[in-house]
């Protein structure tokens, strides 16, 4: 299930250039929705995933579906507006942990459809299309007709529909979507321009230059890495690193430990996901009598994150930042 979601969200990379300066890639601390936004005096329409969709006002009982799509929420301060959330890969990140424990968790994956209705939304946001399918809450035409709008990532569009690049500037074109819906444009505008002036600081930090990079997603017969397009390889454009995949097509694959040998990479970053985390990870590679032997294993060059931040979305920006941040420490630990 995680690799089929992850390669839906990885069809094109593209890696913005982008402006500003600021520290950490999150929203200012603050979380609720400005007043002045909330009553947008027109009825909003746009087109997401190839449907036409459209609110007369602002929804009131939203259910986000996926921890992106959770996140994006929390950052616009609409937790007083959620009546469910489900499927968390990783924690929440602090600043937004408060308003998390006032929404409702309707089940730890996708809830059955009885249990989404029942709680009577008016809107469904998810990350990946596989929230609007038999095993998530049902296909978004059914939802119509129980008058719920949804919207999915346009990042993660269902098969037959062109989803867009996984890149900074779509995730930051899925929070004015949302934030032009909800009425809380000012807000979006806050949050776009803190990870703008973030990413900027990074490109400039360089942390990453002159290194090679392995991205450990998952697997232990078989690696699955960051590949050449989506979340990973966004990151590590973003901190100057060379990804020693980065010939791969998509956002994550299948790889070969022969060929990570081969490749010697300097760091080895590790994904820490509730389903597989960063420390089983580093105990194969330390355990194997080929791999422990690679530099980056024995100089225990790591770099982990949370899976959710390895996701084109909201936290994609904080990825960027733990990385840097992470290297820079290795550098000088290494001197």
């Amino acid at each position: 299930m995680r690799h089929i979601r992850r390669t839906i969200l990885t069809t094109a990379l593209s890696l913005a250039v982008i402006t500003g300066a600021t520290a950490c890639a999150g929203a200012p601390e603050d979380t609720t929705a400005h007043s002045n936004d909330t009553a947008h005096p027109t009825p909003v329409a746009l087109t997401n995933c190839g449907r036409e969709i459209s609110v007369s006002k602002p929804p009131s009982r939203l259910v986000t579906l996926n921890q992106g799509a959770t996140q994006v929420a929390l950052a616009l301060g609409l937790q007083d507006r959620m009546v469910g959330t489900a499927y968390l890969d990783d924690a929440v990140p602090s600043r937004w942990a408060q308003a998390y424990q006032k929404v409702p968790v309707m089940a730890p994956k996708y809830p059955a459809k009885e249990t989404f209705l029942a709680a009577k939304p008016d809107m469904a946001y998810a990350t990946f299309a596989s929230a609007f399918t038999d095993k998530g809450v049902g296909d978004r035409d059914a939802l119509a007709k129980d008058s719920v709008t949804t919207y999915t990532s346009p990042m993660s569009c269902p098969k037959g529909t062109s989803s867009a690049p996984a890149s900074f500037d779509s995730a930051w074109a899925e929070v004015r979507d949302m934030a032009r819906i909800f009425g809380v444009q000012s807000r979006a505008d806050e949050v776009i321009e803190a990870q703008r002036t973030a990413i900027t600081k990074i490109h400039q930090a360089k942390a990453g230059a002159g290194r090679t990079v392995l991205w450990y997603d998952s697997g232990t017969d078989t690696p699955f890495v960051g590949a050449g397009k989506g979340g990973p390889q966004s990151i590590l454009d973003a901190v100057g690193a060379k990804n020693v995949f980065a010939d791969l097509d998509g956002g994550w694959a299948k790889a070969s430990w022969e060929k990570v040998v081969a490749a010697e990479p300097d760091v080895i970053v590790l994904i820490d996901a509730s389903w597989d985390t960063a420390a089983s990870k580093k105990a194969h590679l330390e355990a194997d009598p080929v791999l422990n032997k690679l530099d980056a294993v024995k100089n225990k060059a790591y770099v982990t994150i949370p899976f959710s931040e390895s996701n084109a979305g909201i936290t994609l920006a904080d990825g960027a930042q733990h990385v840097s941040d992470q290297l820079a420490a290795l550098k000088t630990s290494h001197e």
